[in-house]
């Protein structure tokens, strides 16, 4: 029985790599006579017919299979950065300063992305301008995380991650007012919307247990520019030139240590942590929210592009949303929905309307 099996398997590979790759019907035939089979031999032969059949689809479409990759990739560095409240709340809920989960939060992830750039041959060199450069830009990104940090200690993690998705709209305006970019009517439209957005979220209740609701609202909004600020630094200086591995590294490495020396001069010094529970606290901030996403992030714009890359970034505010709501038991409503949808309808729009411009 075997022969005939796999000639039917073989006939039907033929005529499926045959048809257009974009049709359907092929894999629904495998699927069809897969199912219908009582012999396991024949189930697994033909369903590996279909596999092979989708490969050799996606080996004729290059382009599309490099699309797909990069989405993925997208998916994952902003899923996976959306689960830093969550381990920064959890570090904070076992005694650490905010200096603390930063310090090790950028120390380790800068041991796994300095590993992962010397083994894909990155080049690490930089002059004494791109050092400064770069100097200039990790006060920017450490800003970001510290008041991020801030945020999550006095309002609901879910709402400091959407107000922080802002970003785009703020280096919007940034360019508008300070490198005479031209006005536009769908820029404008987009910060109305954003604003209003806002207003829902803060009209619920965003409140964190002990925490200052006015210090946690601006400790976001310093976030939001903070990182337009480090984006349009790494666009408009020679830090666009620099491999964005070696960028990152040197960016996390310096905040690792800007973290440190405050947590001397403040907090009296940096624990170290012996607990086992705590460090898989550490590593999950470490690793999946920041180093991985990191990596992804860039193999995504490479991929996929910018645009795509900025739209699934959605997905950064919605994976803390949840979390909050799942994990922290914070409250989520109906004014929160329409708050949430009206931002990353806002932030949509700059994309759009910054790939036209591209294009």
């Amino acid at each position: 029985m075997r022969e005939p099996i796999r000639t039917y398997a073989s006939v039907f590979t033929y005529i499926c790599i045959s048809l257009h790759v974009r049709t359907h019907k092929p894999i629904r035939i495998y699927v069809i006579v897969s199912a219908s089979s009582e012999n396991i031999y024949a189930r697994g032969l033909l369903c590996m017919s279909c596999f092979s059949y989708l490969c050799v689809c996606f080996q004729i479409d290059s382009d599309r299979m490099n699309q797909l990759k990069g989405i993925i990739y997208a998916a994952v560095s902003s899923a996976t950065f959306g689960l830093a409240p969550f381990f920064s709340i959890s570090l904070l809920a076992v005694g650490f300063s905010s200096f603390e989960v930063l310090t090790y939060r950028w120390g380790v992830a800068t041991v796994v992305l300095l590993l992962f750039g010397f083994l894909a041959g990155c080049n690490f060199r930089l002059g004494a301008k791109e050092f400064m450069t770069v100097f200039g830009l990790s006060l920017f990104r450490a800003v970001t995380s510290f008041s991020l940090v801030i945020a999550y200690q006095n309002i609901a993690s879910g709402v400091a991650s959407i107000i922080h998705f802002m970003y785009p709209l703020a280096v919007a305006v940034v360019m508008i007012v300070f490198c005479r970019e031209k006005k536009s009517v769908v820029t404008f439209t987009a910060i109305l919307l954003s604003l209003i957005g806002a207003s829902l979220l803060s009209s619920g209740n965003i409140e964190f247990s002990g925490g200052d609701t006015g210090v946690g609202l601006v400790a976001a909004c310093i976030s939001v520019f903070s990182y337009a600020g480090y984006i349009i630094g790494v666009r408009k200086s020679c830090a666009v030139h620099i491999d964005s591995t070696a960028l990152t590294c040197y960016v996390m490495g310096l905040g690792a240590l800007f973290f440190f020396l405050g947590g001397m001069c403040w907090e009296g010094g940096i624990r170290l942590e012996t607990n086992g529970i705590t460090w898989l606290y550490i590593l999950g901030l470490a690793l999946p929210a920041t180093a991985i996403s990191n990596i992804t992030l860039v193999k995504a714009i490479k991929l996929a592009g910018p645009t795509l890359t900025s739209l699934f970034g959605a997905l950064e505010p919605l994976t803390a949303v949840l979390i909050g709501v799942f994990v922290f038991k914070e409250l989520f409503t109906v004014y929160s929905a329409m708050g949430i949808a009206l931002i990353v309808v806002s932030v949509s729009l700059v994309v759009f309307q910054e790939k036209r411009k591209r294009v």
